[in-house]
C-alpha cells in the first residue's frame, strides 16, 4: 500500500518533521495578556474560552501575527484538580474542546496547536497512592479532551515536583498513547534544579528515556537561567524547546509589571538558535512584541534550513514550504561569471602569499579622516586589504560604504566591505550590493550581524530578511548576472565572498554545519573569530581542511587583564585559556599589558603560519599600530 501524499501528512508527523528541520516559534503568556487587557487575577482564566471567547481568541491572532508558528491553548490550569477550586470541576472536556477550537481558529493551517497542561497546584510529597492516581487521571481526562479538540502535540509545561512531572506523562500516554507528540517542560530555580533539588540534566535524561519528543524549560526566572538550564541539556540529544518568562515581576501601581523587554528577548533568541534549540518562545509576562522579536531571529535559524537545498535554492523562507518561491535559473546566456582569482586583488593573492586583513572601523561622527588616516599606516606597514565593519555591535556609525570608497579613492587600497543582514530587507539588501559593486567594491565578509539591543539604540528595528547564508547566495546570484526573482541583470558582478566563523562555538557541529552551508551558497573564505588556544585552533583547521576553502585566522590582541575577562565571559564564541587570562593579569595594564598581549597574538599567529592563508587582524581600542606589531618578523 502506498504511502499518503505529503499534503495529507497529519499534522502531529509534520509537527515532529519540522522540529527536526529547524527553529519554530512559540507563543508568549496568554494569562498576563489577559491581565494586561483588564480581566483581573480573581476570575478563572480558563472559563474565559467560553464566557469570553473574542478575548482569547484576539490574543492568539495577535501571536499568530507577531511570527508565532505554535499556539498553546489557553487551557494551562484547566484539568479537574485546578478547576475544581473554582467549581468546574466537571467542566473540563468543555473547556478544552472550546480552547482547541479558539487556537485552531487563530491559527489555522499555517502551524500548529499545542495542548497545554499546566501543574494541578498541589504538592504531592505527602500523598498516597490513591492521591497519586487521582492526579494521573486528571492529566488523563484533561489530555484526552486536547486530543479531541484536534490539538496537534501536547504541551506539558512549568511542572517543578518531578513526581508530578512523571505522572503527568503517564496519564498524558495513558490518554493518547503515540498519537500526538509529547514536550516536556519543566522550571528551574538559580541552581537549575527542581523542587526537590533534582538537576534539570537529571530530569531531562528521564524525560528523554520516557519517550518525550521534545524537552525543555520554560518559566523560571527569566531568559538567563533558562538559557543556561538548556546548556546542559544539550549533551542528551533529543530536541530542545526553551520558553522563558520575561523575568521576575515588579509590583507598579498595584499592577505586576515584568521587566525583561522584547529586544533583550531578541538578543537571547539568537542565542539560543545559535545552540540549536528548536521550541523558542515566551512564558509569563511575555507580550506580541516578545514574540515577534524572536520570530526574528527564528527567521535567520531556518534560512540555515532553506541553505540545505541546492545552490540554487530560494533566498527567503517563510512560514511553510508553499511559501518559498520557484527555483529561479543560476546561469544567463551569454553571461559568463568572473573567475575567482579574477575578482579582486585580494582573491589573486589568496593562495599566493601570505595576506593580512586589519579591520579600521566607521567614525561615529562625520569625520573619517582618522580612520582614513590609520588605513594609510597600515597599508604603509605591508597591510593588503582593509576590512570596515558595518554596524560593529549594532552602534550607529557612518556607512562602511561611503568609507570604503573614500578609501580606495584616495588611498589606492582595497578595501572589504563587511555586509550584515540587520538593517537591510532583501530589497535594500540587492540595492546595497548592487550600488557597492558600481563604486568598485569587489571584497565582500558576509555576517549576520549584531542586534540592535546590543547597541546605541536597543529600540531600532531588526529585519533579518537574510542571515549571512541568505546573503551569501544573493551574492552569488548577482556573480551570476540574476537577481533574486531570477531576472537578467544585464551583466555579472564580481564579488569575492567571505564569511565568518567561530572556531570556539558553543555548539561547535552547529557551526560548521552552517559553514558547509556558507560554502555552497558560494562562500569563497573563511575569516575567523579570534582564537587564544591552539588546540581549538588545531580543531578547527582540521575539520575545515575537506572544505577546501582559504581561512584567515582573527588575530586580537588583548589589550588588558579586564579585556581578557570581558572577552572570554562575555562574548559568545570567545573563548580564552586561564593560562592567557593569568599572562595577561600578571603584566598589569598600560604599555606593558598590550606588550603582552602582542606577544600572545604573535605566538598564536606564528604557531599556524603555514596552516592559513593569512591573518584578520582586529586591534582594540583603535591602537592600529599593534596590528603592525603583530606582524612584526613574522609576515
Amino acid at each position: 500500500m502506498s504511502s499518503a501524499p505529503s499534503s495529507l501528512t497529519p499534522k502531529p508527523t509534520r509537527f515532529l518533521d519540522a522540529v527536526r528541520r529547524g527553529v519554530l516559534v512559540v507563543d508568549g503568556g496568554m494569562g498576563t495578556q489577559i491581565y494586561e487587557r483588564g480581566v483581573l487575577f480573581n476570575v478563572n482564566y480558563e472559563e474565559l474560552v467560553v464566557s469570553r471567547p473574542e478575548l482569547v481568541l484576539r490574543i492568539h491572532e495577535d501571536y499568530v501575527r507577531a511570527g508565532a508558528q505554535v499556539v498553546e491553548t489557553n487551557t494551562f490550569g484547566a484539568n479537574r484538580v485546578r478547576l475544581a477550586r473554582h467549581g468546574y470541576a466537571d467542566r473540563v472536556r468543555e473547556f478544552n474542546l472550546a480552547a482547541t477550537q479558539l487556537a485552531r481558529k487563530a491559527m489555522g493551517d499555517r502551524g500548529y496547536v499545542a495542548g497545554a497542561i499546566g501543574p494541578s497546584g498541589l504538592v504531592l510529597a505527602a500523598f498516597g497512592e490513591d492521591d497519586r492516581a487521582r492526579v494521573r487521571d486528571a492529566f488523563r481526562e484533561q489530555a484526552e479532551a486536547l486530543a479531541e479538540g484536534g490539538a496537534d502535540l501536547l504541551l506539558i509545561e512549568t511542572m517543578r515536583q518531578p513526581e508530578e512531572l512523571l505522572l503527568a506523562i503517564d496519564g498524558v500516554r495513558r490518554a493518547v498513547g503515540d498519537a500526538l507528540p509529547i514536550v516536556a517542560g519543566v522550571s528551574v530555580d538559580a541552581d537549575l534544579t527542581l523542587s526537590d533539588g533534582t538537576p534539570v540534566a537529571d530530569i531531562g535524561a528521564r524525560l528523554r528515556d520516557l519517550g518525550c519528543n521534545v524537552i525543555g524549560v520554560n518559566c523560571s526566572d527569566g531568559p538567563q537561567v533558562v538559557l543556561a538550564a538548556v546548556e546542559k541539556l544539550l549533551p542528551l540529544g533529543i530536541p530542545l524547546a526553551a520558553i522563558p518568562n520575561a523575568g521576575i515581576p515588579r509590583r507598579v501601581d498595584d499592577r505586576f509589571i515584568y521587566v525583561s523587554t522584547p529586544e533583550y528577548f531578541g538578543v537571547f533568541a539568537r542565542r539560543l538558535c545559535k545552540l540549536g534549540v528548536r521550541l523558542i518562545g515566551g512564558c509569563c509576562g511575555t507580550t506580541p512584541e516578545h514574540i515577534r522579536r524572536m520570530a526574528a531571529a527564528a527567521r535567520m535559524e531556518a534560512s540555515a534550513a532553506a541553505g540545505a537545498c541546492e545552490d540554487a535554492g530560494p533566498l527567503w523562507v517563510g512560514v511553510s514550504d508553499s511559501s518559498v518561491p520557484p527555483e529561479p535559473p543560476v546561469m544567463v546566456i551569454g553571461q559568463r561569471p568572473v573567475a575567482t582569482a579574477e575578482k579582486s586583488k585580494l582573491a589573486s593573492k589568496i593562495g599566493k602569499k601570505f595576506v593580512v586583513s586589519v579591520e579600521v572601523n566607521p567614525p561615529v561622527g562625520v569625520d573619517p579622516t582618522s580612520a582614513i588616516q590609520a588605513a594609510k599606516m597600515l597599508v604603509t606597514g605591508g597591510v593588503d586589504v582593509i576590512n570596515i565593519a558595518d554596524g560593529a555591535r549594532a552602534q550607529a556609525r557612518m556607512s562602511n560604504l561611503a568609507l570604503a570608497v573614500r578609501m580606495q579613492e584616495e588611498l589606492g587600497v582595497e578595501t572589504l566591505l563587511h555586509v550584515c543582514g540587520r538593517d537591510r530587507n532583501l530589497l535594500g539588501q540587492v540595492a546595497h550590493l548592487l550600488g557597492a559593486h558600481a563604486l568598485g567594491i569587489r571584497n565582500l565578509v558576509v555576517i549576520t550581524g549584531d542586534p540592535p539591543k546590543m547597541g546605541d539604540f536597543p529600540d531600532a528595528t531588526a529585519v533579518y530578511d537574510l542571515d549571512s547564508i541568505g546573503i551569501l547566495r544573493l551574492a552569488s546570484r548577482l556573480n551570476a548576472g540574476i537577481d533574486p526573482g531570477g531576472k537578467p541583470l544585464g551583466g555579472v558582478t564580481s564579488f569575492f565572498c567571505a564569511t565568518g566563523a567561530e572556531p570556539a562555538a558553543l555548539n561547535y557541529e552547529r557551526e560548521f554545519e552552517r559553514l558547509k552551508l556558507k560554502k555552497r551558497a558560494g562562500a569563497e573564505l573563511i575569516m575567523t573569530q579570534p582564537v587564544y588556544d591552539p588546540v581549538v585552533l588545531d580543531r578547527f583547521l582540521k575539520d575545515a581542511e575537506p572544505l577546501g576553502l582559504p581561512v584567515l585566522v582573527g588575530i586580537l590582541p588583548l589589550a588588558s587583564h579586564k579585556n581578557a575577562e570581558f572577552l572570554h565571559n562575555e562574548v559568545p564564541g570567545m573563548q580564552i585559556p586561564k593560562d592567557v587570562r593569568d599572562r595577561m593579569q600578571r603584566a598589569g595594564s598600560g604599555p606593558a599589558a598590550r606588550k603582552e598581549g602582542v606577544a600572545i597574538a604573535r605566538e598564536m599567529l606564528a604557531a599556524v603560519r603555514n596552516r592559513v592563508a593569512g591573518a584578520y587582524i582586529m586591534p582594540p581600542l583603535g591602537r592600529y599600530e599593534l596590528a603592525l606589531e603583530v606582524m612584526d618578523g613574522i609576515v
